[in-house]
């Protein structure tokens, strides 16, 4: 179950959302940037099959295969989308959608992200309060051989009843040491006003197998295993088509 108990306080968030930002502009950390283009209107869709559907670190189907599919809508810079996949929480909730939008704008070699996405869940129990609303900003840019990420989540009423505020932040790189690889990782930290948090990092490989098939090997862990199952380490295979 996807409990984020975790913030620190408004101003370590503040600190921490500075400094990524500092980080964007000075060293040129991002997420993978996708060529776009922006003189058409783009529609794309992908369907995948995993292991476990793991989220920030955390098994939202208590470490039980998932099917997920989504597709993409993108013009000028602007895009729009929807994704939706399974999900067992140990209640009456069964899937999570996800409806965003946003624009990515190049600004001096920078891919920008600004965007927002909405997590709804439908059929979840009584007073659940699962449905939940995030504000994004991400930056892109290769740096030599790799390409390198830094993102900020902000949702002012987070996952649960308890109306928690909730940051996220992370970096990330990706790199391809040879035809059809991509070693890619990640490092983020997810607060919630509830005064636990944690800390959440990945590292896997995907191979391209088709020019629209993709499988992707990734190492899950957290530093908190002492709030549950989901938190603890786990290594998930993911097959994913791309249309």
């Amino acid at each position: 179950m996807r409990k984020f108990h975790a913030k620190a306080s408004g101003r370590n968030d503040a600190w921490f959302a500075a400094a990524c930002i500092l980080g964007l502009a000075g060293l040129g950390l991002c997420s993978e940037a996708k060529a776009q283009d922006v003189s058409s209107t783009t529609v794309s869709a992908n369907v995948a099959v995993t292991s476990d559907y793991v989220f920030r670190g955390v098994s939202q189907t208590q470490e039980n295969p998932a099917l997920s599919a989504g597709v993409d809508l993108s013009r000028n810079g602007f895009y729009a989308g929807g994704w939706a996949s399974n999900v067992d929480f140990g209640d009456d909730t069964e899937a999570e959608v996800d409806l965003y939008a946003g624009y990515r704008p190049e600004v001096a070699g920078y891919a920008l992200d600004f965007g927002v996405i909405s997590y709804l869940y439908p059929g979840q129990s009584d007073g659940a309060d699962y449905d939940y609303v995030e504000l994004k900003a991400a930056a892109s840019r290769a740096v030599g051989p790799a390409i390198l990420g830094a993102a900020v989540y902000y949702s002012p009423d987070f996952f649960g009843a308890s109306e928690d505020e909730a940051t996220y932040a992370e970096v990330n790189g990706a790199v391809s040491p040879a035809d059809k690889w991509t070693i890619s990782g990640a490092v983020g930290r997810q607060w919630v006003s509830s005064d636990l948090d944690y800390t959440t990092w990945n590292l896997g490989a995907a191979y391209q197998l088709t020019s629209n098939l993709a499988v992707d090997v990734r190492y899950h862990d957290t530093d908190q295993h002492d709030f549950g199952d989901g938190y603890g380490a786990r290594a998930v295979a993911t097959l994913k088509a791309s249309f």
